[in-house]
């Protein structure tokens, strides 16, 4: 249980959730794949979904050097990419992909947080475009999540303006702890992973979700609590008369999702080889 109503005379707190398999049950990028498939983004690759889905898994043991590479491949492979159609691609598949992968444990928890006074912040490697409007349908209070940087055509310049990443979530905590006056002790966290461990050490309330072997392993160590998400459902079905209102489509990110997707393919396929080689 969560703990009483903060005080008004209180120092403020707020909860910092994750985004993939924390809050939703998939990457976000896996689950807009196959719409940017649809859409011509990525070209037809036959073991694609499995492929990624192998990197997804693999994703959690990379070290330093690994992700700086896979972020040099991301930025290769979403250069040139126009914005508006990406946009066009995610406005007509957001809600009906998100809405029904959203934990129920995790969507009680936000509501939880917020009658206990609590802001609610989404913490996300997917970008803004991506995580802002899904966190509007949560009823998040703010978000802090990648931003790609798009050039006078449109059209994405293969540049990463900010990289929501490891120390980089644990920095965006600590300066929104500045700027909206939380006192971090009185603060929660949640995430799956272990590149999330800075974001987890900078608040009192620290809580590993579906966690990667060595976010367990950490987290027993630490005496953290273990918390088991499994019941995706969608908003309406908690919320009587609840509807998604149309909206523009939002995406930079979903192109970072996509290249992740090619990326990982590439990463992993070499990976094979290397292995064949030895």
């Amino acid at each position: 249980m969560l703990r009483d109503v903060e005080s008004h005379s209180s120092p403020r707190a707020a909860a910092f959730f994750d985004l993939d398999k924390t809050v939703i049950a998939k990457s976000s990028t896996l689950t807009f794949s196959k719409s940017f498939y649809q859409g011509g983004l990525i070209n037809r690759r036959a073991a694609l979904r499995t492929a990624y889905a192998q990197f997804v898994f693999l994703a959690g043991g990379l070290d330093h050097d690994q992700m700086e590479r896979m972020r040099q491949y991301l930025s290769a492979m979403c250069r040139g990419w126009n914005v508006q159609q990406v946009k066009e691609i995610v406005a007509e598949t957001l809600h009906d992909l998100i809405d029904p992968i959203i934990y129920d444990e995790a969507a009680s928890l936000i509501e939880e947080h917020h009658t206990a006074g609590r802001d609610v912040v989404i913490v996300s490697t997917s970008g803004a475009e991506v995580v802002e409007p899904i966190g509007e349908l949560l009823g998040a209070d703010r978000v802090v999540a990648t931003r790609m940087v798009v050039g006078d055509d449109g059209c994405f310049t293969g540049e990463v303006e900010y990289y929501a990443y490891g120390p980089t979530k644990a920095e965006a905590v600590r300066e929104l702890a500045v700027s909206e006056g939380y006192d971090l002790d009185r603060c929660y966290a949640y995430s799956d992973s272990a590149t999330d461990l800075p974001m987890l050490q900078a608040v009192g309330h620290p809580h590993a979700v579906n966690p990667d072997r060595t976010l367990r392993r950490e987290a027993v160590a630490r005496g953290w609590p273990v918390m088991e998400f499994a019941r995706p459902v969608r908003l309406k079905q908690r919320i009587p008369g609840f509807s998604v209102p149309p909206r523009p489509a939002l995406v930079a990110a979903a192109a970072l999702g996509a290249a992740a997707a090619t990326a990982g393919l590439v990463w992993y396929a070499s990976r094979r080889r290397g292995v064949a080689a030895t």
